[in-house]
């Protein structure tokens, strides 16, 4: 899963939930936004009811928390770095789900795929890595 879509490929990611990294850097970029810390204090990998859950669940519970904090997302920038598969197919409804999970438009929300190009863990098809930036403001 990335971006809250099955992507087919013959590698796999491994999590305590669904192992969505970018979902994951999303989620962290809003609470870090807000200064609410992150998803493992808000949602411990020891706590048997995350264990394999859907991380658009875990974003719209982040939404949650933001709003309960009196904020609101404006929008999201998010890079994934993987070598393979090729994402680009795949981002425009990574766009949709995302901005869905966070009670935005499409046009908030940014993602943009890179490859490592061929160097390190990344590069070696060993791992991806996802960072974001969100924008909040007071509601």
């Amino acid at each position: 899963m990335l971006g809250g879509v099955q992507i087919p490929h013959h590698l796999g990611l491994v999590g305590h939930s669904d192992a969505d990294v970018v979902l994951h850097a999303i989620s962290d970029a809003i609470l870090g936004a807000a200064a609410l810390g992150d998803i493992g204090r808000h949602f411990p990998d020891n706590n048997p009811q995350y264990k394999n859950i859907s991380s658009l669940i875990l974003l719209k519970k982040v939404v949650g928390v933001l709003q309960e904090h009196g904020y609101c997302i404006c929008q999201v920038d998010t890079v994934i770095i993987a070598e393979q598969p090729q994402l680009w197919p795949f981002i425009p409804k990574m766009r949709e789900r995302i901005a869905d999970a966070l009670e935005l438009g499409v046009s908030a929300v940014s993602l943009k795929a890179k490859t490592n190009e061929g160097l390190g863990q990344i590069g070696a098809q060993k791992a991806v890595a996802a960072y974001a930036v969100a924008t909040i403001k007071h509601a």
